[in-house]
């Protein structure tokens, strides 16, 4: 059985789904029984020709060696996939927080926020780095007990 952490993000496109192939990638190095799963608050708000995954997620993973399995479209997040999850990482907590007391107000209070500004707001080489160094750490944590 693994315990579940759910990457939130708006459009559950770019930024949560980095996090999510990235922690399924290192995880088993660290033989935690984790699993990363991702969804977005705000879905309704990408392109309508978006695609199924950022490209710039895509060229993140491939510059990694990480392959993007399975590649699926984008999906919202719903109260039972919170329930689902013993941890929740919402990306940013301005952009996420108010989404989240909107919609899942019980929610809003048990996720941990980081800060990882969208596409709009910071170019992806310095994004990823960072959701990269934000992935390892928590995975550093979940090693060493923390949670």
């Amino acid at each position: 059985m693994h315990n579940q952490v759910l990457f939130l993000c708006t459009g559950n496109y770019y930024r949560s789904r980095f996090a999510e192939y990235l922690f399924n990638h290192h995880a088993p190095a660290y033989r935690l029984p984790w699993r990363a799963d991702s969804r977005g608050l705000a879905i309704e708000l990408l392109e309508r020709d978006a695609g199924p995954i950022s490209p710039h997620t895509l060229r993140g993973l491939a510059l990694r060696r990480i392959p993007p399995e399975p590649v699926r479209p984008p999906i919202s997040v719903t109260e039972p996939d919170l329930q689902r999850a013993r941890l929740i990482v919402a990306l940013k907590r301005s952009e996420h927080q108010p989404m989240l007391q909107q919609k899942f107000p019980d929610w809003a209070e048990r996720v941990e926020y980081w800060q990882v500004d969208d596409i709009g707001d910071t170019h992806p080489d310095h994004a990823l780095p960072q959701i990269e160094t934000a992935v390892l750490a928590l995975l550093e944590r979940l090693a060493g007990g923390g949670g």
